[in-house]
């Protein structure tokens, strides 16, 4: 009976030190995988940060913007506008106009302010990037339909009250009032409209 108890201790030994050297090279593993974790979604969190800072970055330069505009968020401007072609009002809030550009836009669905937010942007560049055609003569649709100065009708446009023969160049400043108006209205007729514009809710 004694020669067989200290074979037995000998057995319970090895297999307590297996369990040892199992436990201790399974937690050795497991700090090996944690450390392996903590290493990568540092070297994720370095990339988001970067991407991130990039983004910031590449926004205020961002191509496709207007040529000789400023940085994002250089200015920050808004302008009363109202469109009638043959007296009815043009709809900016619908999604085809809202914010197109980071630079200039119509934003909550709202389509009576225009929001500028970079110095050196134009009306014109507004315009473009609606897909709208704007010149001297006349204004386009996005489904190509033209409203021209001709015998019969004429397309205006005022900037706070005064008449001007073209926007595309113009830079709007707060609170500004820009009227485009297509049509035969009488003098009386621009001025109520000009009267309707000039009531407008800036939304900021």
């Amino acid at each position: 009976m004694e020669s067989v108890h200290p074979m037995g201790r000998k057995e319970r030994r090895e297999r307590e030190q297996k369990r040892e050297n199992y436990a201790s090279k399974h937690s050795a593993e497991k700090r090996k995988h944690t450390l392996i974790a903590i290493g990568v979604l540092g070297v994720i969190a370095v990339i988001v940060g970067y991407a991130g800072y990039l983004f910031v970055n590449m926004t205020e330069t961002a191509p496709g913007g207007p040529e000789n505009a400023g940085a994002l968020g250089s200015e920050h401007a808004h302008a009363a506008i109202l469109v009638k072609i043959f007296g009815d009002e043009f709809d900016f809030s619908a999604p085809a106009y809202q914010i197109k550009s980071s630079w200039i836009h119509f934003e909550g669905r709202d389509g009576s302010t225009i929001h500028k937010h970079a110095t050196g942007v134009t009306l014109g560049y507004l315009f473009e990037t609606l897909s709208l055609g704007i010149d001297d003569q006349c204004f386009v649709f996005q489904d190509g339909r033209s409203f021209c100065t001709n015998e019969d009708y004429t397309l205006r446009y005022f900037i706070n009250g005064e008449a001007v023969s073209d926007i595309r160049d113009y830079e709007i400043s707060e609170d500004d009032r820009i009227l485009i108006s297509y049509g035969a209205e009488t003098p009386e007729e621009i001025e109520a409209q000009l009267l309707q514009l000039e009531a407008q809710e800036l939304i900021k």
